[in-house]
């Protein structure tokens, strides 16, 4: 079975408009919710694509029950831990001549939720996947994903971790069979430019030295690069389009990875599929459905 962990859900508001200006009204016609957080949208996707997924995380009050409806009508699994006080994120998105997010802050989690959540990946065994992504809200440790995953390390769990600085620092030394972050993310930790695929290439095999087995670093229009636990590198282009949606693209590319993964046991397909996910959802509204990701994938292997 997969696992995905959203510390941080949120009920996604999308708006489109002709164009933008702050400090003027807009009109627009009806938005579309979607439930969002990474963890959420790699469960999602993977869902378009026939893979089954558990959901993990932390929901409130009235928006997480809506989250948790809308999840269970689509046919995801879900077993949050819901919160006491507070209430999950509400996030407004406006999709105009440029994309503008407003991103609010999720609930207080507090020491006996933390522990209700080890006691539900507790039952994740040898042979799953278990996906750890996105934010998390303020007082959490830097090393909760790496507290997550070493209470599974005894047990045959693949790792896929999507976080930046220190949260995905701090993992590597639990082995994750998969990271992937983009360049910007890579510019962050390493404090230069990567704006090259050699350079994304450089950092993903330093990344590796500490400890992650297959590396992924996603770089917009200049394309994606792997270095695999064979020692393989792996370049794909960006097809497609000009983006209307970034939101969810990366997560959509780590659904599409592991579910090609899974499907052929093969590093070079699991990258075609994680890059048709990935620019699906760069082209959509919201995130890929499968028609959209079968048409891109058949793009690419032309």
């Amino acid at each position: 079975m997969i696992y995905t962990l959203t510390f941080n859900p949120a009920l996604d508001y999308v708006i489109k408009t002709d164009n933008f200006c702050a400090g003027r009204e807009h009109r627009t016609d009806n938005g579309s919710f979607f439930c969002g957080g990474k963890g959420i949208n790699v469960s999602t996707v993977l869902n378009e694509l026939s893979i089954k997924s558990v959901a993990l995380g932390f929901v409130a009050g009235f928006t997480g029950k809506e989250i948790e409806s809308r999840l269970n009508e689509s046919g995801i699994e879900t077993d949050f831990v819901t919160l006491k006080s507070g209430f999950s994120r509400i996030n407004v998105k406006v999709r105009a001549d440029s994309e503008t997010d407003i991103n609010t802050a999720g609930p207080e989690i507090s020491a006996d939720d933390l522990d209700a959540l080890y006691e539900k990946i507790e039952g994740i065994n040898d042979g799953d996947i278990l996906v750890v992504s996105g934010s998390v809200p303020a007082g959490q440790p830097k090393t909760v994903y790496e507290d997550i995953l070493t209470k599974l390390k005894d047990r045959n769990v693949r790792f896929v971790v999507d976080a930046v600085g220190d949260f995905l620092m701090n993992a590597l030394g639990c082995r994750p069979f998969l990271i992937k972050p983009n360049n910007d993310e890579l510019a962050d930790i390493f404090g230069y430019p990567v704006d090259s695929v050699e350079k994304a290439t450089e950092c993903a095999r330093i990344l590796q030295q500490k400890g992650a087995k297959n590396v992924l670093v996603s770089m917009g229009e200049k394309g994606s690069v792997l270095i695999d636990e064979n020692g393989e590198t792996h370049f794909m282009p960006s097809y497609g389009g000009r983006a209307v949606n970034t939101v969810g693209a990366g997560d959509s590319m780590v659904a599409g990875f592991i579910a090609g993964y899974i499907k052929s046991n093969d590093f070079s397909y699991a990258l075609k599929l994680g890059t048709a996910a990935g620019s699906a959802t760069a082209l959509s509204l919201g995130l890929a459905d499968r028609k959209k990701v079968d048409e891109m994938l058949e793009l690419i292997e032309k």
